[in-house]
């Protein structure tokens, strides 16, 4: 049905057609090997070293042999999404049309399984290219309420995930995000706002303003998707789902008093929570 030679672009025969941008199988990116080597090692000095701008990661991929320039280095951060994860000042402005919320958690006691929720996207390599993952999270309990994979970071793809947890789990008091701009427009805020929803956004760069997403990502990375080479989005697809069962279902966090995620959302009064 998609034809990626015809004139309309990928997204706008996918809205046509009524179907997830997200979804589409994944075709091959015109990026070198080269770069893609860099993005995966960048991708795993990032979780190592997460203060790290392009000026340092620059110097630590040239110690490893790599050959990059500084400019370089920023051009593929900012393709994965990430960047160095410290409190400046926020100097920045949203998109245009994009409102930028206060952050409403600090301080804030999170005392039961659907007052806070949280939601973020990562970079996840493949044996050739790579994908996006998106999750909504439980913060009392650490749960993935809901995920999904997308070979872009279109806001499309937060919506539907967004609206799968909400339509899963109720909903919660308080929904935290960054600034990104899948997460500042007015078909993912307007969705909170729809719902009553108090909406929360980290400060710019300050990545204690969503601590627990960045937990999960590390466990993500180095319990499963390091250890693996997705052939493809499917396989990948497949394999991040039987891991995310696993964190849930099976894996003890010390947070938690070893506890599950699934044992402190569905039954959170004998949980002690530790920040």
């Amino acid at each position: 049905m998609i034809d990626p030679t015809a004139k309309l672009s990928v997204s706008r025969q996918a809205t046509v057609l009524g179907i997830s941008r997200g979804s589409i199988y994944y075709q091959h990116r015109p990026v070198s090997d080269a770069d893609l080597k860099l993005m995966h090692r960048i991708d795993k000095l990032h979780m190592d070293f997460p203060f790290a701008g392009s000026r340092m990661l620059q110097g630590l991929l040239v110690q490893e042999g790599f050959s990059a320039g500084r400019l370089h280095v920023a051009t593929l951060m900012k393709r994965m999404g990430i960047e160095a994860l410290y409190r400046k000042p926020n100097t920045s402005k949203p998109a245009p049309g994009h409102k930028i919320y206060p952050y409403l958690l600090r301080n804030l006691p999170i005392i039961r399984p659907n007052h806070v929720w949280a939601m973020d996207i990562t970079y996840i390599p493949m044996a050739r290219g790579f994908v996006y993952l998106a999750v909504v999270l439980d913060w009392f309990s650490r749960r993935v309420l809901s995920w999904r994979l997308s070979i872009t970071m279109e806001a499309a793809f937060c919506v539907e995930t967004l609206q799968d947890a909400l339509a899963r789990h109720g909903k919660p008091d308080i929904f935290n995000t960054d600034q990104g701009s899948q997460f500042t427009g007015q078909a993912f805020t307007g969705v909170l706002i729809e719902n009553d929803i108090a909406i929360s956004m980290d400060g710019k760069g300050a990545w204690r303003d969503n601590v627990f997403v960045e937990r999960l990502w590390r466990s993500v990375k180095y319990e499963e998707v390091y250890l693996k080479a997705y052939d493809n989005v499917s396989e990948a697809r497949a394999s991040i789902g039987r891991y995310l069962g696993f964190y849930n279902g099976r894996r003890p966090h010390s947070s938690l008093d070893d506890a599950t995620p699934d044992h402190a959302y569905f039954n959170p009064l004998p949980i002690r929570m530790a920040a």
